[in-house]
């Protein structure tokens, strides 16, 4: 699958028709390197997804 950008926030891929509960998912699966917070010190901090590592993720984890 091809992005708009190599990377994207949460929501600009739920836009692209990602499932909000399969990107929490994906950004609390253990020992996973391609999701964080901007701030991790901030609670409502945006999460950011690495797009090229998380479609490697996607694929795996089908």
């Amino acid at each position: 699958m091809t992005y708009a950008k190599k990377v994207m926030r949460l929501t600009e891929l739920e836009k692209d028709g990602f499932p909000k509960e399969y990107l929490m998912r994906a950004y609390r699966s253990k020992g996973q390197t391609f999701a964080r917070k901007i701030n991790p010190a901030a609670r409502n901090s945006p999460i950011i997804f690495d797009t090229e590592e998380f479609d490697k993720w996607r694929i795996k984890n089908a």
